[in-house]
């Protein structure tokens, strides 16, 4: 029993340990890069720096607003009716999921261009072209494509929220003469700040700090690009760090202030009995209603990819609204480019040893918090959390300064030489906190007597955990895995900071510099993005399937 102990305590502390490096020490190499006041202020003076910092703000609150005005809508169908295809939700709401947006932000000017789909029915009614992508039309298209590829982190945390509410609080303010909407603003609303707190966040995090889709739409004028752009000074100028850790506190400013606004007193939270939800089954045409609103959600969320798709099989498609010649050339021009074929090899390498690294530490993370109950345990899973509320731009820009202030660091994460571990351990960082929810699930729903039966009859710890924890929690286990080892095939931030030379060019890296190339670029970079598209497609489908609603908990403070 002792030496179980002392064995469990070793793996947390080794689990801290791991941590601290590759999590705490990139976080405070940029604090200490870029803590010079000087600096700071300067980025304050500039007016190229302030307009940047605003504009990312704005992108994060109307990204946010948008994002919190679907998922509430849909959110409160899913709950309330039963529908016909209902039970088909949870992967539909996930579709928008199965591309970066920034990728998609190809298939998007298609759609938007000056002589694209939306202005070429505007011609053929009559009107004026409209400059969606210029000017401040930049703005509201990085918004839009921004909003329609984060919904979803959203409505699964209302999901998740309205799941946990018990109907017969609804029914007693009923009873006492409350109307429909009095019990939707004075009950279920109030309620609901969780879900709000966990997706809004994110939300809100993710799209202040987004650094390829205002690439890709050339939009400068926003912090995470000024970054981006600083890169090839770094040696001469720190004021990239500097701006980075503004970036940071703004982005912590943003959740303490959310939890403020947010937070659920003590005791008012309500969970849900055993008498389970009751939605109300509707009949008739009715029944169609909901259907119709989240597949015409889902249609919009997925027409940049559709849009990537035409462009990627299209020959010829301008100004008309649908492609007029299809051709495979394009993926015939993507596979013999000498940056495809390889960065998917990396790619395939980075994320692979991301998915073990993550594996193991999100499980061990999820045992030692749900099952072991060591002291301190707390700590280790606000640590194995802390990716989801740091930018990861910052996280790339804490490897790339460690890698430049350590000695030790550059030598065995050299981001020029080789950088596979420095890449892996970052993807596997960001990516440890899906893994730990996923898991931390699974071990809620295990009934613990059962490992306690197994250990009464004999069987030690590890054989107790191979024959009946690990199957118990298998599907748990598969999900985490292919999150992690999906989304890190499709990182977009470490990718384009960390990975400096061709030779070693992950897929979004190389989607980003196929795109730039002038004539048929674009359309090449289409053809490689529908190959990213279909493989994570098949991925969250089946984390779809597998979890359901419950799925909503991955992403979760």
């Amino acid at each position: 029993m002792i030496f179980r102990k002392m064995v469990q305590y070793m793996l947390m502390l080794g689990l801290l340990a791991f941590l601290t490096v590759f999590l705490l020490l990139p976080l405070f190499t940029v604090i200490g890069e870029g803590c010079n006041w000087e600096l700071i202020v300067e980025v304050f003076r500039s007016p190229v720096y302030r307009e940047g910092l605003l504009n990312s703000l704005c992108i994060a609150l109307v990204t946010t607003g948008i994002v919190a005005v679907i998922s509430l809508a849909l959110a409160l169908l899913y709950d309330r009716y039963d529908f016909f295809g209902r039970e088909f939700c949870p992967v539909l709401m996930l579709l928008p999921m199965i591309l970066p947006p920034f990728v998609g932000a190809l298939g998007f000017q298609q759609i938007l261009g000056y002589y694209g789909v939306i202005n070429t029915i505007l011609v053929q009614c009559g009107l004026e072209r409209v400059d969606f992508l210029g000017g401040t039309g930049k703005f509201w298209s990085i918004c839009l494509i921004e909003a329609l590829h984060l919904y979803p982190v959203f409505y699964l945390n209302l999901i998740t929220a309205l799941g946990n509410i018990d109907p017969a609080l609804s029914d007693a303010a009923a009873n006492l003469g409350a109307t429909k909407w009095q019990r939707f603003f004075r009950i279920r609303l109030p309620l609901l700040k969780s879900g709000f707190l966990a997706g809004g966040s994110i939300v809100m995090v993710w799209s202040f700090t987004e650094l390829g889709t205002p690439l890709m739409f050339g939009y400068n004028r926003v912090t995470p690009v000024q970054v981006f752009n600083g890169l090839h000074e770094l040696d001469n100028n720190p004021l990239p760090y500097s701006l980075v850790l503004v970036m940071l506190t703004v982005s912590a400013l943003i959740y303490l202030i959310m939890r403020r606004l947010l937070s659920t007193p003590a005791g008012a939270a309500a969970v849900k009995g055993t008498m389970g939800s009751r939605a109300e089954k509707l009949e008739g045409f009715k029944r169609f209603l909901p259907t119709l609103a989240f597949a015409f959600t889902a249609f919009l969320s997925v027409l940049p990819h559709l849009a990537l798709i035409g462009s990627a099989f299209s020959l010829r498609w301008y100004g008309t609204v649908l492609p007029e010649v299809f051709t495979l050339e394009h993926f015939d021009n993507a596979l013999s480019n000498p940056l495809v074929l390889p960065s998917i090899v990396n790619s395939l390498r980075y994320s692979a040893l991301a998915m073990i690294i993550a594996v193991f530490c999100g499980t061990l993370t999820a045992l030692i918090s749900a099952r072991w109950h060591l002291r301190g345990a707390w700590a280790l899973d606000l640590l194995s959390m802390l990716p989801l509320a740091i930018p990861g731009l910052v996280i790339a820009f804490g490897f790339l300064g460690m890698t430049s202030e350590y000695a030790w660091a550059r030598k065995v994460f050299n981001p020029v030489e080789n950088p596979l571990w420095l890449l892996a351990i970052a993807y596997a960082v960001r990516r440890i906190p899906y893994v730990v929810r996923a898991v931390g699930a699974g071990l809620e729903q295990t009934p613990e007597e059962l490992e306690n039966a197994a250990r009464n009859f004999g069987a030690g710890p590890v054989k107790t955990l191979c024959r009946i924890t690990f199957p118990l929690i298998g599907a748990n286990l598969l999900v985490g895995g292919l999150f992690a080892f999906s989304f890190s095939m499709l990182e977009v931030s470490d990718s384009l900071i960390l990975a400096q030379k061709s030779a070693f060019f992950p897929i979004t890296k190389a989607l980003l510099e196929l795109s730039q190339i002038l004539g048929s670029g674009a359309a090449s970079a289409s053809a490689f993005g529908v190959w990213a598209m279909a493989f994570l497609a098949v991925t969250l489908v089946s984390a779809g399937i597998l979890l359901g609603r419950k799925i909503g908990a991955i992403f979760k403070f």
